[in-house]
């Protein structure tokens, strides 16, 4: 029997960040050469790097300097990127507390934007928010997944999983969790009615 739906939130619950130019330019740099760097040091930051160490390591790409001053420009920027959600996706959530189902959050994210993704509306909806930053580990590592089901005190096949990236499901699901691609709100909630926890 289902009891959670864990959701992660990047491309998922977020659209994705439109950010990447304007930081880019604060570099000093072109946007396709800042994205190749952008995502080359994320996954670092992601599983518990500073704000710091991740700034400098994407300057060092383009030989910049990166100051504090700077980084704290930077960190506001990226953060309020990811802040921007799908509409769809919200509504899906809110169906799905409405109706009384137990959510979680999954996420691959430093733990700068965690502290701001916390305060967010939607994050009333959620029994517990899991942000890899926080615990040096991040998807598709094993160790996360077992953290996930410690947090919420839950078996693996009592958890339904959506995420957008395939090596996270296949992960998920080598954890015993059911998990499903995410490819929008509406395929998902056919899934969840189809499981009967959406009437």
């Amino acid at each position: 029997m289902l009891r959670w739906v864990v959701f992660d939130y990047g491309e998922v619950i977020s659209v994705r960040t439109r950010a990447l130019p304007e930081l880019a330019a604060m570099l000093g740099t072109d946007p396709e050469s800042f994205e190749t760097a952008y995502f080359a040091e994320r996954v670092a930051y992601d599983r518990g790097g500073t704000d710091t160490d991740y700034w400098r390591a994407v300057g060092a790409h383009f030989d910049v300097d990166v100051d504090d001053t700077r980084i704290e420009a930077l960190t506001g920027t990226d953060t309020n990127g990811w802040l921007d959600t799908d509409a769809e996706t919200l509504r899906l959530i809110d169906e799905l507390a409405d109706a009384g189902v137990t959510l979680a959050l999954l996420s691959n994210a430093p733990s700068t934007f965690a502290r701001v993704a916390e305060q967010q509306p939607w994050a009333r909806n959620f029994e517990h928010l899991v942000f890899s930053g926080d615990l040096r580990l991040g998807k598709p590592d094993a160790a996360i997944y077992l953290h996930l089901l410690d947090t919420i005190a839950a078996r693996p096949q009592e958890c339904l999983f959506f995420d957008d990236r395939q090596e996270n499901i296949d992960a998920a699901r080598e954890a015993g969790l059911r998990a499903e691609t995410w490819t929008g709100a509406e395929a998902a909630r056919r899934k969840l009615r189809e499981l009967g926890v959406l009437g």
